[in-house]
Formats: C-alpha cells, sequence, structure tokens
C-alpha cells in the first residue's frame, strides 16, 4: 500500500490557496452548522480541520487517531481497491492538490476540500465508519468489468486536464468526448459499479434524517457549498434509501435529478448487506463464474478445498449443475487463504491454467477429502504413473511428481509428464511441461482481484507521480504576495495597515475578487471605522468581475462579518 502515498508537499501552496482554502470553509461551515448532520462541526475540530489554513495530513493523521482514524496524503485519483483497502485498515486517503479559484465552487478531481473537509468530519459517527469499513472490505471483492478500468482511466485524465489551468480547450474537449464515448458504452453494470454507485448516493451524496427536511452527510455535498445549497431544495427529488440505489446512474458533470436519504446510520449497514448477498463472493457456483468471464479482468475462483485460482477466466464447464472444469488466460496464481503458494505466481503461470473439478469415477468423495491409503489405492504414488477418470468426462494420465499439502489435506497435484483430454478434445499435451491439478469439487466464491494482491505481478504497475509545484508568471508572483500582504494582517492585527493596503489594492491588484472580500472582513475583524468599510466595499462592489467572480464575491460579503 506505501507506494500509494506520496508527500503532501507543504510547500507548494501559494498564498492564493490558502485564500481560496479559506473562502471555501467559511462559506461551507456558515451554510452546514444548520443544514449538515449534527457531527459536522464537532468533525472538524477533532479531525485537526481549521478554516484559516490547509490543513497538513500528518498533523491531521495524529489528530483523528482519538477517533481510531489515520490519514495519508495519495495524489488524486487512485485505483479503486486500494482506495477501499485504505478504508477498510481505518486510513483516510486524501488527494493534497487544491481546486484552483476558477473552480473555487467545484472541482471533478479529488482535492484536499473534498476529502479532508468532506470525508473526514464525519468519521466520528461510529455507526457510519462502520459502514465505510464495513463497504471497503465488501468492494474489495467485487468483481469489477474491464469497461469499469476503461472509465476510470477516463475520469481521471478528464480530471486532470479540466482542474490545470494550462490545458487547452481542444484538449479538454477531447477528453470529454473520450469519456462521454466510454461512458456510453458500458453495457449492464458490474457489481463494482453498482457499489460505486451505493457509494455516491449514500458517502458521497447521501442525506439523512426526516425525507422532508433531511440533514447532508454525504462529503460530495459537504465539500460544495453550491450543490449543498441546492440539494435541499423542492427540485431534487428524495428517494428513501433501499439496495435500489444500485440502479440509479450519476453523471459528474451535472447537479443530481434526484438524492436518498437514511434515516440513520445503521440503516446503511442494512442496504449494503442486502447487496452482498447477491454478490459472486457469497453465492459462487455458475452464477459466480459467469460474472467473473464477462468481466476479462483478474477474478478469483475459489473451491471447497481453499484452493482459490486467479486470473482472467476464459471458460468453464458444466456437468449435473456443478463446475466441472476451469481455464483461464496468461498470468495465473494458485494461493490459500489469499496467500499465495510457493512456486505458483503467476510469473510460473505465465501461459495461463485450467484443471478439472469434481469427483473421480466410482468415488464416494472428492480428491483433497481422501485419505493418503485412499489416494494410494487410485495409484497417486510419488514417480507412478497413474490414469485419473472424472465422472465428468475429463481424462488424466501421467506421472505424479509432487503433492502440495496446506493444513494437512492436498490441494495440488503436479503431474509430469501428462495428458488431460475430454474425449476427442485435448486440454494438455505432455510436451507442455508440468501439470498442476487444482483440487476441489464446488465453487464457494468468486471475487475481483487476485487473492494475494501483494505477490501477484501487476503487468502495470500503479506508479504515483508528484503532481510538479506551481512555477509562477512574474505577474502571478507579484499577486500571490499580495495575498500574502492580507493574510500577514489577519495574523498581526495591525490595524493601522488596513488602509494601506486598500489603497494598493485598488491601485494594482482590483483585478482579484478573493483579496478585496478578505479586506472586508479585516475591517471587521479589526473594527475598522465603518463609513471607511463601507466606502471600500461601494467601491469593489463596482469592479468589473466576471459574472462567476462577482457571485462568489456576493456570497462572500453576506457572511463578511460572521466569526466562523
Amino acid at each position: 500500500m506505501s507506494k500509494y502515498i506520496v508527500d503532501q508537499q507543504y510547500e507548494k501552496y501559494t498564498f492564493e490557496d490558502q485564500a481560496v482554502w479559506r473562502y471555501i470553509m467559511r462559506q461551507l461551515k456558515f451554510f452546514l452548522k444548520d443544514h449538515a448532520h449534527p457531527s459536522y462541526v464537532k468533525g472538524l475540530e477533532k479531525t485537526g480541520i481549521t478554516i484559516n489554513e490547509i490543513p497538513r495530513i500528518s498533523e491531521m493523521d495524529q489528530k483523528m487517531r482519538s477517533i481510531g482514524w489515520g490519514a495519508v496524503s495519495v495524489n488524486g485519483f487512485i485505483p479503486p481497491v486500494p482506495f477501499m483497502e485504505f478504508q477498510a485498515k481505518g486510513y483516510l486517503p486524501i488527494a493534497s492538490d487544491l481546486r484552483t479559484i476558477e473552480h473555487i465552487a467545484y472541482t471533478p478531481a479529488p482535492d484536499i476540500v473534498h476529502e479532508a473537509a468532506g470525508h473526514a468530519p464525519l468519521l466520528v459517527e461510529e455507526e457510519f465508519t462502520r459502514y465505510l469499513r464495513e463497504y471497503a472490505s465488501i468492494a474489495s471483492k467485487a468483481i469489477i468489468n474491464k469497461e469499469d478500468v476503461d472509465l476510470y482511466l477516463a475520469i481521471r485524465k478528464l480530471s486532470d486536464i479540466k482542474e490545470n489551468p494550462d490545458t487547452p480547450p481542444e484538449e479538454i474537449k477531447k477528453a470529454e468526448q473520450h469519456f462521454f464515448d466510454v461512458k456510453n458504452n458500458m453495457g449492464s453494470p458490474s457489481e463494482a459499479s453498482q457499489l460505486t454507485r451505493m457509494t455516491w448516493w449514500t458517502s458521497e451524496y447521501g442525506l439523512i434524517g426526516d425525507m422532508k427536511n433531511p440533514k447532508i452527510y454525504g462529503a460530495g455535498l459537504l465539500s460544495s457549498i453550491g450543490e449543498a445549497r441546492e440539494c435541499l431544495k423542492p427540485h431534487v427529488k428524495k428517494i428513501f434509501l433501499t439496495v435500489d440505489c444500485v440502479n440509479y446512474g450519476y453523471d459528474i458533470t451535472e447537479p443530481q435529478p434526484q438524492l436518498f436519504v437514511t434515516p440513520n446510520f445503521s440503516h446503511l449497514l442494512d442496504v449494503l448487506y442486502e447487496f452482498r448477498d447477491q454478490m459472486a463472493f457469497v453465492v459462487g457456483g455458475i452464477e459466480g463464474l459467469k460474472k467473473a468471464q464477462k468481466a476479462q479482468t483478474i477474478t478469483t475462483v475459489e473451491l471447497d478445498s481453499g484452493l482459490q485460482i486467479s486470473g482472467r477466466l476464459v471458460r468453464f464447464d458444466e456437468f449435473r449443475d456443478q463446475v466441472a472444469f476451469i481455464k483461464f488466460q496468461s498470468g495465473c496464481q494458485l494461493s490459500y487463504g489469499n496467500q499465495q503458494l510457493q512456486g505458483h505466481g503467476n510469473d510460473y503461470h505465465k501461459e495461463g491454467y485450467s484443471t478439472p473439478l469434481g469427483r473421480l469415477e466410482g468415488s464416494h468423495k472428492p480428491l483433497y477429502k481422501m485419505t493418503s491409503d485412499e489416494r494410494q489405492r487410485l495409484g497417486l504414488r510419488i514417480n507412478q504413473e497413474v490414469s485419473l477418470k472424472f465422472q465428468s468426462g475429463f481424462l488424466l494420465k501421467g506421472t505424479l511428481k509432487d503433492i502440495l499439502f496446506v493444513d494437512e489435506k492436498p490441494v495440488v497435484l503436479t503431474f509430469n509428464p501428462c495428458l488431460v483430454k475430454r474425449g476427442d478434445e485435448l486440454i494438455y499435451d505432455p510436451s507442455w511441461g508440468p501439470f498442476d491439478l487444482g483440487l476441489g469439487e464446488k465453487v464457494v466464491s468468486v471475487f475481483g482481484g487476485p487473492a494475494d494482491r501483494e505477490a501477484y505481478k501487476e503487468e502495470n504497475e500503479f506508479k504515483p507521480v508528484l503532481a510538479p509545484i506551481k512555477e509562477l508568471t512574474a505577474e502571478k508572483k507579484k499577486d500571490d504576495a499580495f495575498y500574502k500582504k492580507v493574510r500577514q494582517l489577519r495574523s498581526e492585527k495591525k490595524k493601522s495597515h488596513w488602509s494601506s493596503l486598500t489603497e494598493e489594492y485598488f491601485q494594482d491588484f482590483s483585478h482579484l475578487w478573493l483579496p478585496g472580500l478578505e479586506l472586508v472582513e479585516l475591517a471587521y475583524e479589526l473594527d475598522i471605522e465603518e463609513s471607511q468599510r463601507q466606502a471600500f466595499e461601494k467601491k469593489l462592489k463596482t469592479l468589473p468581475f466576471s459574472k462567476e467572480s462577482k457571485k462568489y464575491l456576493e456570497d462572500g460579503l453576506l457572511i463578511a462579518n460572521q466569526k466562523l
């Protein structure tokens, strides 16, 4: 898991960044203190989140230990599986980047506002954190389709491109088109995408309490003041949360037309468990194998012997409503108890893996349950040639070379040379080298990913890349120096400096709406004469900002005198 953790690089934040954080947090806290779940405000304090300064993730980590959690810094979108593993182990992965002032209201890319101010505060609620950990544990076993992987990559690319102010418009348009092309060709949702919908409608965009007057608890709403305000209005449909939420798709680029309301946090677990009981890792069998084969991704088939086979399932045969044969594409792993068996990694089984399953003709028990004497009566002795005929019609002829035992039972028999066929169909030719017969009668579980994730050698291993520290232009450096002066005034509280800064603002920095707003706030904090403050504010309102910037400024002025 350590490969996903990066240094926060606190020095990358500019003084403008600090002002952006402060603006967002003031807006959020003012609105959410009345409209979020009651734990929100106390959760900010308990997780080390303040209004005036971007949090240091290492300090958040220490602060969160008191509520049984920790925090780690990651680089933007990390793959879903490791994200869930962090969460299951009680660590909140926090993307350390901060949205730009151009996207101050909302950004589709994960940023520290969303991850820290959105996700962290509600971790003080024990029942909610139990849901998050259970969800993460269950989601880590979900089967993910190839289309899901393509969509994840398209979303990550689009988010990164949109958040970069230097990206040419044509490149954004191209990334958007690619995202919509992938999204529109998804087919039926996988277990993973259905669970993603569940987390979207709960921990990201969830409402809680009374259907007519719900409160906000979802991190996506807690970190976006615009969406937080809109979501409680009547035009957004409110639906009682049931497992049916997994059938509702969502669009990250548009406001949500409906949201789901849970009466309490314990109800989230009821909904989660209802979905869990339908998943392949619980039901196993032929139904589970069908999901794995359709996925075209790495999945694990677990047999009743405990043997786990991981790879891309390309074929399975049935016999009397049971699985008689399974075949995996290149890069397979054999495990037991989620631990890779020695010598059976995907580097060894790089050409793939297949094995007949079930009982032998005339046998009243599967091979893995037989005693040593019973195996020897079948002719299963080291360096002895043997012929095994399965009830399903598969025939194996070969020389037994090794028996691999785990927990005092055989799980793999190795033959060399070996012939495996069924009727006229050749399954394994003696010239191909050793054949490993996996022992088991029933498929008890099928789940996403390799059984031993740490040992499995990925083809395209994730490599986190640190975002480069912003190289400011000369003009931007000048702007940032002014943001610094305003920030220093707040900390030093030298009342006499306010007038000189307002003069400097109108002379050189009137193209920036945010420091202008901060000077109004400081007028209240420093008890500047009302006539001076009003004159400054009146002139500030006449400046030719963009329509969006004027709206942000107006929202800020409405609460400029509030101590939050």
